[in-house]
């Protein structure tokens, strides 16, 4: 049986409206991450992520919110908020890189401070009203730093810890360091799922074989970029050119009911960057997409994209394209 494969939470993308889409038109994803939401000191989550956790948005889609702050009261809070909206799960985000983030002592900037994180942890699972799971980095600037942060982690009844094994620094650049989540299945016994690079089928089938232990893998651009990838890895049919469109054009109309077309296409822009990964010779349309600031020049050029550009033959997420 294949591993399951999570949608990670990529902040201003995977909105409520893609994960539903989605999901009605690429089978094969066990859990799709929610992007997380912040509580205030006030306690309370503002509306936008209101609308994007709230019930009704997430309604047929196996959707696990995730929680970003470094307070245990209001993480708690958030807690008990989204247990009685009916969720099962809650993601706590030890992972996130971004400088605005980490500046906070937040995200992967909690990785940092080891006695104020253990403290942090402590209150959680002590009170916590749902289920617990953590998607991590590997440490600030040195992977070396992980052995001491598995063995903090080791302590908890975390129900999956998902490792991205690239440092804070590394933002996403440069390689995973794979042999530190190699020791992890070693030294631990809690479930891992593994995060980082999983572009292609190959290299989704190459981390089933190199890590047999492992939980589930978690994909975010080989998704956004190919969205038939977990369909495909199960042993169904690859992605199609005319259904990629298809996919694009529902969100693109549902995108622009929803927002002014201004947002809109920046939604756009951003998805189609990652789609055009799989067309061959997307170059030359897709600068022109990236230069189109109304709604009437974008869908011009992505008519222009879809039409003149075939489907690669492993089509898939490529860096030096996005």
């Amino acid at each position: 049986m294949p591993l399951p494969v999570y949608f990670a939470p990529l902040e201003g993308i995977t909105d409520a409206l893609f994960r539903r889409f989605h999901h009605e038109r690429f089978p094969g994803i066990t859990k799709y991450f929610i992007p997380f939401v912040s509580p205030t000191q006030n306690l309370r989550f503002t509306s936008r992520e209101l609308a994007a956790i709230a019930p009704e948005a997430n309604a047929g889609v196996p959707a696990v919110p995730q929680v970003l702050c470094k307070d245990a009261e209001q993480f708690l809070w958030a807690a008990r908020e989204l247990a009685q909206m009916g969720y099962g799960e809650v993601n706590l985000n030890l992972g996130c890189p971004s400088g605005t983030v980490t500046a906070k002592g937040k995200g992967a900037g909690m990785l940092a401070d080891f006695c104020h994180l253990e403290r942090f942890l402590d209150e959680i699972f002590s009170r916590t009203p749902l289920p617990v799971s953590v998607k991590t980095r590997i440490g600030v600037t040195s992977p070396a730093e992980f052995e001491r942060l598995l063995e903090l982690y080791t302590r908890y009844p975390i129900c999956e810890l998902t490792v991205h094994p690239r440092t804070r620094v590394q933002f996403y650049k440069g390689q995973p360091h794979r042999e530190v989540f190699a020791r992890a299945l070693e030294q631990t016994a809690l479930p891992l799922v593994y995060n980082g690079d999983l572009f292609l089928p190959e290299d989704c089938f190459a981390l089933e074989r190199s890590f047999p232990g492992t939980r589930a893998m978690m994909l975010g651009r080989g998704l956004l970029a190919n969205p038939a990838l977990a369909r495909t890895l199960a042993g169904g049919p690859a992605l199609a050119h005319a259904e990629l469109r298809a996919f694009h054009d529902a969100l693109l109309s549902a995108y622009t009911e929803r927002y002014p077309g201004h947002v809109a296409v920046g939604r756009m822009r951003e998805l189609a960057r990652h789609f055009s990964c799989c067309l061959e010779g997307a170059h030359k349309p897709l600068k022109a997409l990236r230069k189109a600031a109304t709604l009437a020049a974008y869908e011009e050029a992505a008519a222009r994209l879809f039409d003149t550009c075939a489907l690669r033959e492993n089509p898939g997420f490529t860096p030096d394209v996005s």
